[in-house]
């Protein structure tokens, strides 16, 4: 079972199906069974509304500066994960709430 705000190593599906990459991936819902709920991690620094920019991106186990693409939520099977890399901190689990909670308000 994965935790609220673990940063997993996954197969993450392009928008379209066609194919995958590789990427860092923040768990928001794990509810036992084969799949889980997971946000996509980008080193891309398009911000909008919707992103939320990790601040303890090391502490994490990421490797580089990090945000988080709130909007993109996807459920996936956890068979995907290549491993586990860390968790967010409690200030960066306190953002990325904060920012799910406005995503859903609008």
């Amino acid at each position: 079972m994965y935790e609220y705000g673990t940063v997993v190593l996954i197969e993450y599906p392009y928008t379209d199906l066609v194919g995958v990459k590789l990427r860092p991936a923040i768990v928001i819902k794990d509810t036992n069974d084969s799949d889980f709920i997971v946000v996509r991690a980008t080193s891309q620094p398009r911000l909008s509304a919707n992103d939320v920019t990790v601040e303890d991106w090391q502490e994490a186990g990421l490797l580089k500066p990090t945000i988080i693409r709130v909007h993109k939520l996807t459920t996936l099977e956890t068979k995907l994960v290549k491993r586990k890399m860390g968790k967010l901190s409690a200030r960066d689990l306190n953002s990325l709430s904060i920012c799910i909670r406005k995503l859903f308000e609008q």
